[in-house]
C-alpha cells in the first residue's frame, strides 16, 4: 500500500509540475508577444473619444494584442488608440464599457468588468464560464453576459450557456434561464434550454431579444424584464443584433436549419417576418453589430487557429459584397 502511494504521490507531483511549466512557457510566450513592436499604427489615451467611434478587441500582434481599443468612424482602419485593458468580449455606450476577460492561471477565472468614460473600473465580478457574449443598454444602465459553462461552441454536443443580465455595477444578476419561455401563450418548460446573444432594444430599457433553444429548436424570443419572461418571436434566429431604429434584426443564419453546420448574415424585417440572406459566404462566428440602419459589422477569423481577425462592414442589400472595415480586430460595438 505504501508503494502504491508514494507512486501515487510521484504522478501528482509530475503532473502539477508539467502543468506548472506549461503555464510558465506560456506566460513567457504571451510576455515577449506583449514587448513586441503593434503590426498597426496605435496611440494611448485616458478616456473614450468624445467624436463617434467603434470600439473592439485590438487582435494585432505585439504591445497592444487582446486589448480593448477605439477607432474613428471616419477613418476606422487609420490609427487605434489602446485602453489599456485586455478584453475576450468587450461593447460600450457612451459612458460605459463591459469587458469580458480571461484570467490566465491555476486555475483559470474569468471576470466581466464595467468602466466608465474615463477608464476607471465601476465593477468587477465573477463569471461561471469562458467569456462569449457581451452587451450594453443604450442607455448604458444594464449590461448582458453571455458564457459557455460547458463547451466550446453552439455547435458542440451537449454545450450549456449561461446568460445574465446585471446593473452596470454589477449589484444583483438575473439569469435569463429563470425567466418563462413562452410560445404561443403556452409555457416551454424543457431542462435542456439555452439562452444567448441578448440584444437590447434601444429606446425600451425593460425590453430585450435573444436567442433560445431547445432539443434542436432555435427560437428569436423577446424578454421583458419586468414580467422576467421570455416570448418566442421567430424561428430560426442565432445571435440577434436589433438596428438602431428598431426595425430589424440582423443574425446569424444556420445553413442547415440546425444548431450544427455553417452560419451566414440574415437579416429579419420585425414589421413583416420577410428575412433577407446577405453577401457573406465565410462562417460567421460574430455577434453582428451594425454601422447604422443599412450597414452591419462583424468578425471574422484570418485563419483556423482565431488569434487574429477583421472586422467586416456589409450593406444589407440583398447583392451587396463585404468589404474590409478594420484590420486586426473583433468583436466591434458603434458608439455614436
Amino acid at each position: 500500500m505504501r508503494k502504491r502511494l508514494l507512486l501515487l504521490l510521484a504522478v501528482v507531483v509530475a503532473t502539477l509540475t508539467a502543468a506548472g511549466a506549461q503555464a510558465y512557457t506560456a506566460f513567457q510566450q504571451s510576455n515577449a508577444s506583449q514587448a513586441a513592436a503593434p503590426e498597426v499604427e496605435v496611440a494611448f489615451a485616458g478616456a473614450l473619444p468624445a467624436a463617434p467611434f467603434v470600439i473592439f478587441r485590438n487582435t494585432a500582434e505585439g504591445h497592444g494584442f487582446g486589448q480593448a481599443a477605439t477607432a474613428s468612424l471616419a477613418e476606422p482602419n487609420g490609427q487605434r488608440t489602446l485602453l489599456g485593458t485586455s478584453c475576450d468580449r468587450v461593447y460600450a455606450a457612451r459612458n460605459l464599457i463591459s469587458c469580458l476577460s480571461t484570467k490566465n492561471g491555476i486555475p483559470t477565472t474569468f471576470e466581466a468588468a464595467t468602466y466608465n468614460g474615463s477608464l476607471q473600473q465601476q465593477a468587477g465580478w465573477a463569471l461561471g464560464g469562458i467569456p462569449n457574449r457581451t452587451r450594453v443598454s443604450t442607455d448604458g444602465s444594464l449590461v448582458a453576459t453571455t458564457v459557455f459553462v460547458a463547451g466550446h461552441s453552439y455547435a458542440s454536443s451537449g454545450f450549456s450557456t449561461q446568460t445574465v443580465i446585471s446593473p452596470a455595477d454589477g449589484s444583483a444578476h438575473t439569469n435569463l434561464e429563470d425567466y418563462s419561455l413562452i410560445d404561443n401563450g403556452a409555457r416551454i418548460k424543457a431542462s435542456d434550454r439555452n439562452i444567448w446573444g441578448v440584444t437590447f432594444s434601444p429606446g425600451k430599457p425593460n425590453e430585450f431579444y435573444a436567442t433560445a433553444s431547445s432539443q434542436g429548436n432555435i427560437w428569436l424570443v423577446h424578454g421583458d424584464i419586468t414580467a422576467r419572461t421570455l416570448s418566442v418571436a421567430a424561428t430560426g434566429v442565432e445571435c440577434p443584433s436589433i438596428s438602431p431604429d428598431g426595425q430589424r434584426i440582423a443574425f446569424k443564419k444556420s445553413t442547415s436549419g440546425t444548431l450544427a453546420g455553417s452560419r451566414e448574415p440574415a437579416v429579419l424585417d420585425l414589421a413583416t417576418g420577410n428575412v433577407t440572406v446577405l453577401g457573406e459566404r465565410r462562417d460567421l462566428d460574430d455577434q453582428i453589430e451594425w454601422l447604422d440602419n443599412a450597414t452591419i459589422l462583424y468578425g471574422i477569423p484570418r485563419n483556423d487557429a482565431g488569434k487574429d481577425s477583421d472586422v467586416w462592414s456589409l450593406s444589407i442589400a440583398a447583392d451587396a459584397a463585404p468589404q474590409l472595415f478594420i484590420e486586426h480586430a473583433w468583436s466591434p460595438a458603434v458608439v455614436r
